[in-house]
C-alpha cells in the first residue's frame, strides 16, 4: 500500500502528528502534480459550508466546494472523471482529470449531463515548492499511499475518510482512529 517515490495520483495521509495546523489536520491529499519544481494537491476531505451555487449563481447545483488548501483560496479549481466531456484537461492519473473548459463545465452541470459523482470543486490548492514535499516526507509529516479507488476517488473521500485511511494503515495508527481531533480534549 505504502508507496517508495513521490507521483502524481498518489494520496498523501497526514501523519496524526500534524496537530493544530488548520489546513493538514487529519487531511488526505489527492496529489494533481509533482515535478522538479514543486507539487500541488488538493485536500480531499475538508468540505466547506458553501455549495457550488453560492459563489457561482449561474450554476445550479448544490455541490459542495471542499477546501483545497491554503494556496490561492480565493480561485475555484476542479478535478473530475469525465475528460471526454470537459475538453482541455489534464489527467492526473488512473482517470481523474484536473480542470477544462469551465464554460462548457458549467452548462453541462446545469443540464445535469455532469453529475456529483463526476466532479469535485475546491477552493485554492496546496503547494509545495521544490523539495518541500520530500523534505516533508523525510520528516514523517505525510504517508504516501496509491490511490487504489482511481477515478472513483470523487465518490470515496469523505470527511471520514482520514480515519478510513489510518484504519487501513493498522498498527500503530489503529490508536489514532477513534482520538480526538485535539488530543488535549482526550
Amino acid at each position: 500500500m505504502i508507496s517508495e517515490k513521490l507521483q502524481k495520483g498518489q494520496l498523501l495521509i497526514a501523519e496524526p502528528s500534524i496537530i493544530g495546523d488548520l489546513s493538514f489536520n487529519r487531511s488526505v491529499i489527492l496529489l494533481a502534480d509533482h515535478n522538479k519544481e514543486g507539487s500541488v494537491g488538493f485536500i480531499l476531505n475538508k468540505p466547506l459550508k458553501y455549495a457550488i451555487r453560492d459563489l457561482l449563481p449561474e450554476i445550479d447545483s448544490k455541490f459542495k466546494i471542499y477546501n483545497g488548501g491554503p494556496v490561492e483560496q480565493d480561485n475555484l479549481y476542479f478535478i473530475h472523471n469525465v475528460p471526454h466531456l470537459i475538453p482541455n484537461s489534464v489527467e492526473i492519473s488512473n482517470g481523474i482529470f484536473w480542470g477544462g473548459d469551465f464554460e462548457l463545465t458549467k452548462e453541462l452541470i446545469n443540464t445535469g449531463i455532469i453529475k456529483k459523482k463526476n466532479i469535485r470543486f475546491f477552493l485554492g490548492y496546496t503547494g509545495w515548492d521544490a523539495e518541500q514535499l520530500e523534505n516533508e516526507m523525510q520528516a514523517s509529516s505525510w504517508i504516501l499511499s496509491k490511490n487504489i479507488y482511481e477515478n472513483n476517488i470523487l465518490g470515496k473521500a469523505s470527511v471520514h475518510f482520514w480515519k478510513e485511511k489510518i484504519i487501513e494503515l493498522g498498527g500503530e495508527y489503529l490508536i489514532w482512529s477513534n482520538a480526538p481531533e485535539n488530543p488535549i480534549l482526550n
